[in-house]
């Protein structure tokens, strides 16, 4: 069967150079691949978004492709010794679908469940959900997004109707006069960002930055507002009641443009500067200063990330930030707005097109009968036999294997033994699986335990599109073809779909995204207007794109919101305190976040030669004068304990942590497995895990 890629030069010789984009954040730098005589390497590429930067993970992502612990052919679990051990992909597959018509057969279709990723290109996520919805009939399905930007786009969704990270293309944040960012470190997370930051403060611009650390983005801030985790909301709120009492209040703009800020108006009126600051630590004149300079800029731009909403009160607190930029009056003016910066790869296109639990195509609703019925058509399938909204990630994971939850899961593209919350849990319930597949390109945590690993093709071996944090669709594009024995994820979910006898899938980028189209026309991300000719005549296509000849949108919102009578939203939102508060047994706050040599879980960074000796170990970072009074010298191993687990990495002192908190980063497994402490409370409308804060107390192991 075709692999699914389409060769760049004449049949049977391999591309030798490639200008596609990084296999890792949400920014998708412009890079071009050249295969040499001794390996792939690597050149920068001038794209709007990267302009020619490469950060040290895109300059080393070619290693990958020829590392020597890659899979190259399935695994089975042997049911004798309990080892994985290479076999036949007739035998692994025939595994699999033996497993799940077995599953289905004895528990329902709803016992088989799917896990994506939000680094799957559009294709495959489009892909994906289809096979869940038609080959396999159950209504099981999220992605490790819901732990990523299911807040932002929650609050997105009822603040303007529309779910894109940046409303704006990227180059505004170079513009901008003044620039709030809340819980964001692109300095680590997507350092050729900065480029945009340097270029803001050069003009002259203010960069005022929220978190409970002074990241290397904080160090460059004209001002740092140092608030403890889980206080945001009450910033916000804060922020917005000085709006309203020193006159800053856009009364014409929020008058024709807006609905509901009467309530909002109500809830704030009590969230005096000197309340805000006994509470999160953030002084009342530094708040203060802040409003003046938003209220007082030209261009002014308010951007939320993970810090801000990884929290049981996720939604709220990015609503709280929407309220904000409401009623300055930023959203739709020229360099101003409000934005969240995605974090994976295709974090944005990942979640339109369908591996969201309650999702079809086009970021239409599936329990939406006219959505069902348009996608049905396109499908070739009954409305009738669509299956309905599943749960969130979490919900999902946490009833593996028990008597009500799903009885087999097939993994495609995450790593949840490490990325969950509470994760040893979430490996115990992969563990009581009667089937598990993933399907990787290396053996990561979670693929050690499958009970099948299907070894699949790298991000430089396949074409597609990805969307960026602008909403930008872009070409990934091939340099060459996968090893033998690796198959494509298309090829994979084609194959199964054929032995399912649940229909044809195509194994055929092109096209599927071309059904892709069909399937999003008319949706709120509708990218019916965008082919692959189209991206590769331009930089990109911005969604909605309703019409081959019509134009894109990389700005948005300019004369109206994407809701019915095209007002946006406020709503009032509450500050309330973590799902767990310390105590005397767990006195310390616990947050997590990343490092700038690492990505995500690590399965791919960590064995990454240049990668790991800039950062080789998990560490914890302690304020010296919690250190001194725990105890604790400088590299000294310490043990971190919650209510739900407990991990051991070495002790980092540093001035940049509060000194009622501690932080690690949650790229490592096995003992410095930092998720094993964070807590599984969720948001009541994203679903999304409060990472970012718990209550712990270090000790020596």
């Amino acid at each position: 069967m075709t692999d699914g890629v389409r060769p760049t030069t004449r049949p049977g010789q391999a591309p030798r150079e490639v200008a596609t984009h990084c296999p890792y954040c949400a920014l998708q730098c412009g890079m071009v691949l050249r295969e040499e005589t001794d390996g792939v390497t690597v050149h920068p590429r001038q794209f709007p978004t990267n302009r020619g930067g490469l950060c040290q993970k895109g300059w080393t992502s070619a290693e990958l492709l020829d590392h020597p612990e890659r899979l190259t052919t399935p695994l089975l679990r042997d049911p004798s010794s309990g080892e994985l051990r290479p076999a036949s992909w007739d035998a692994a597959l025939d595994r699999i679908v033996n497993g799940l018509n077995d599953v289905q057969h004895r528990h329902g279709r709803d016992a088989v469940a799917v896990f994506g990723g939000g680094g799957l290109t559009n294709e495959k996520a489009y892909a994906l959900g289809k096979f869940a919805r038609v080959a396999l009939r159950t209504r099981h399905i999220d992605y490790n997004g819901r732990f990523c930007m299911s807040s932002a786009a929650a609050a997105g969704m009822r603040a303007f109707g529309v779910d894109r990270g940046l409303p704006f293309p990227l180059s505004d944040l170079g513009r901008a006069d003044t620039l709030l960012l809340v819980g964001a470190n692109p300095a680590e997370t997507m350092p050729p960002l900065m480029r945009w930051l340097t270029e803001q403060r050069e003009r002259g611009g203010r960069l005022i930055v929220i978190d409970p650390r002074v990241t290397a983005t904080a160090r460059q801030a004209d001002l740092h507002l140092q608030a403890l985790p889980g206080t945001d909301l009450a910033v916000a709120n804060a922020l917005l009641h000085i709006v309203l009492t020193e006159g800053h209040l856009d009364e014409d703009y929020v008058a024709t443009r807006t609905a509901g800020f009467t309530a909002v108006r109500r809830t704030v009126a009590s969230w005096w500067p000197a309340r805000a600051e006994a509470l999160s630590g953030v002084p009342a004149a530094d708040l203060e200063e802040t409003v003046r300079a938003l209220a007082t800029a030209e261009r002014a731009i308010i951007l939320t990330a993970r810090g801000a909403e990884q929290h049981a009160k996720g939604v709220d607190t990015v609503s709280g930030f929407v309220n904000l930029a409401l009623a300055l009056g930023l959203p739709g003016r020229p360099g101003s707005g409000y934005g969240c910066l995605t974090g994976q790869g295709n974090g944005q296109g990942g979640r339109e097109h369908g591996q969201k639990a309650d999702q079809l195509p086009g970021y239409r609703k599936i329990d939406d009968l006219e959505a069902r019925a348009h996608v049905a058509r396109v499908w070739g399938v009954h409305p009738d036999e669509l299956p309905g909204p599943g749960v969130p990630a979490y919900q999902l994971l946490d009833s593996l294997g028990t008597e009500q939850g799903p009885r087999a899961l097939l993994v495609f593209g995450s790593n949840p033994v490490v990325s969950a919350p509470r994760a040893g849990r979430i490996e115990r319930r992969l563990r009581d699986l009667d089937l598990l597949v993933v399907v990787d390109f290396l053996l990561s945590e979670t693929a050690a335990l499958a009970d099948v690993v299907l070894p699949s093709a790298q991000w430089a071996e396949e074409d597609g599109t990805m969307t960026n944090l602008e909403g930008r669709v872009l070409r990934r594009r091939a340099l060459r073809h996968p090893p033998p024995g690796v198959r494509t994820d298309l090829t994979i979910l084609a194959d199964l779909t054929a032995r399912l006898e649940r229909g044809r899938g195509s194994a055929d980028p092109r096209t599927v995204f071309e059904e892709l189209r069909r399937a999003s026309a008319g949706g709120v991300a509708d990218y019916a207007g965008i082919s692959w000719d189209r991206i590769d005549a331009a930089d990109g296509v911005f969604w909605p794109c309703p019409a081959d000849d019509g134009p894109d949108s990389p700005r948005l919102f300019t004369d109206r919101f994407a809701t019915p009578d095209g007002l946006a939203r406020f709503h009032p939102v509450e500050h309330r305190p973590a799902a767990e508060e310390v105590c005397p047994d767990y006195p310390l706050y616990f947050t997590t976040g990343r490092v700038l040599a690492q990505y995500q879980s690590g399965t791919q960074t960590r064995r990454v030669a240049a990668l790991r000796r800039a950062a080789p170990d998990a560490f914890v970072e302690l304020h010296p004068d919690l250190a001194e009074r725990l105890g604790v010298a400088d590299g000294e191993s310490v043990r971190v304990v919650s209510r739900r687990g407990e991990f051991e990495a070495p002790a980092r002192l540093s001035p940049a942590i509060r000194s009622d908190t501690v932080f690690a980063p949650f790229h490592w497994g096995g003992r410095a497995r930092a998720n094993s402490v964070t807590n599984d409370a969720v948001d009541p409308i994203s679903g999304m895990p409060e990472f970012k804060i718990c209550a712990v107390r270090v000790e020596r192991p």
